[in-house]
């Protein structure tokens, strides 16, 4: 999402930095690359195909459909089950596969039926054209009617260490082994302009007495505030995997290096 431009519109500032950050992301064993028809649109599923193909073996790609932009920070649900199929489509070429391993239904539309979404994504994965179906935004009852037409891999929902709306979701997707991939999970904004600075302040000054401690837990370990809210999501269930969006080399290296903090017992639970 964040190698595109402002809004999530049209190509990034800096265009040879997206691509050196995405072949950054190889060179530090990433697997998963998550991307949606929408961000762009078109911008950044085009951007991953010019930085990385042919693709590297195990590498995940993980794209979305179910939107329509009309411009800058303009975002309508559509998940009518043509332009799902249009989205799909169209993904496929611009990534250059013939098969997408994870595709998720961006949104459910409130305006289309649930099971002509849901009928569409079986289809398509029945012909070949998807592998594991994923969803985003979707509570615990729309998964299981939604595993009434097929097995559902992964859940892309906001949560973060601050904003926890959607704890049920994370316990029942462990429960299940559905992998949870937390969006936004910084609360970072715009890192190209600083924003990954101001989503840890706005963690430390609205998360209450709990996280007040995040700063003090980044010292004892030598990272930053972000890298401990990542390690504190990373322990939080066994099937989370966040994804950081960031459009630099630097922030990328910082993101995955959260992966090697180990937070005590006593620290998590001060953080939870």
């Amino acid at each position: 999402m964040r190698i595109t431009g402002t809004g999530v519109w049209g190509p990034p500032a800096d265009k040879q930095e997206a691509l050196a950050t995405l072949r950054r992301a190889m060179e530090l064993h990433v697997t998963l690359i998550d991307t949606a028809e929408s961000y762009g649109p078109h911008v950044s599923e085009e951007l991953i195909a010019e930085a990385l193909y042919p693709y590297p073996p195990g590498l995940v790609i993980a794209t979305k459909g179910g939107y329509d932009r009309s411009g800058p920070h303009q975002w309508q649900e559509n998940a009518h089950p043509d332009r799902l199929r249009e989205g799909l489509d169209g993904s496929l070429r611009r990534l250059r596969l013939d098969r997408i391993d994870l595709y998720q239904l961006h949104r459910i539309d409130p305006k289309v039926p649930e099971d002509d979404q849901f009928g569409f994504l079986q289809q398509a994965q029945r012909q070949g054209k998807i592998r594991h179906i994923g969803l985003s935004e979707v509570s615990v009852d729309q998964i299981q009617r939604a595993r009434r037409f097929f097995a559902v891999a992964s859940v892309q929902n906001r949560y973060n260490l601050v904003d926890r709306e959607w704890e049920d979701v994370v316990d029942y997707c462990e429960r299940e082994r559905i992998a949870f991939i937390p969006w936004y999970p910084l609360q970072a904004g715009d890192v190209s302009k600083g924003g990954l600075k101001q989503g840890v302040r706005r963690l430390l000054g609205r998360a209450g007495a709990a996280t007040a401690q995040l700063a003090g837990i980044a010292r004892r370990h030598n990272a930053t505030p972000a890298q401990i809210a990542l390690a504190w999501l990373l322990r939080r269930a066994s099937v989370m995997l966040p994804i950081p969006g960031t459009s630099r080399r630097k922030h990328l290296e910082e993101n995955v290096a959260a992966s090697s903090v180990a937070l005590t017992d006593e620290e998590f639970a001060a953080l939870t």
